[in-house]
């Protein structure tokens, strides 16, 4: 109560000075097994930390072959979809809730392009993907938009697994 209370009273600053604060909203990140095999969660996680990204929620899970069928169901019928699947329940992965300011806009900025080939120097995947023929080695899956990311976060955490609380640092950042 006392969190929803300053950041009411923190909208209404920013409101009355002529700014508008982007809603702070929640989504989904799964470091996939390449991610996991190549001991790479520390800096997966820390890139996300140092954004200023909130971490409400995380677990290590190792995908039941349905529950990876049902996480990936968009791509049923593309050439890719059963090495996909198996893939991603071959080997633990780290599922996370990120909660923030434009998060799905800023993860999705910061994981790159899907195509290893393709991502940008200084994202996830142009700088830690080793593997350059296959997008299904792209070390993380991040959720595209609200819907995906409501529908990932419920398909993977129930509501007792997701935590709200204040970072140490936000009061540096109060108006």
């Amino acid at each position: 109560m006392a969190g929803e209370l300053r950041k009411s009273e923190r909208n209404r600053r920013a409101a009355s000075m002529g700014r508008e604060i982007p809603p702070v909203e929640r989504t989904f990140l799964m470091i996939k097994p390449d991610g996991v095999l190549r001991g790479l969660i520390g800096e997966i996680i820390g890139r996300i930390e140092r954004k200023g990204l909130k971490i409400v929620g995380l677990k290590f899970v190792w995908l039941e072959k349905r529950k990876a069928q049902n996480h990936y169901r968009e791509h049923v019928g593309k050439p890719y979809y059963d090495s996909l699947v198996e893939y991603v329940s071959s080997s633990p992965s780290v599922a996370m809730v990120l909660e923030g300011r434009k998060a799905i806009e800023v993860v999705r900025s910061m994981v790159g392009a899907t195509d290893p080939a393709e991502a940008e120097p200084g994202t996830i995947r142009g700088d830690l993907s080793i593997e350059r023929r296959k997008a299904i080695f792209n070390l993380v899956h991040a959720s595209d938009s609200a819907e995906s990311a409501k529908k990932e976060i419920g398909l993977f955490f129930k509501d007792a697994e997701i935590f709200e609380y204040d970072l140490a640092s936000s009061s540096i950042y109060r108006i």
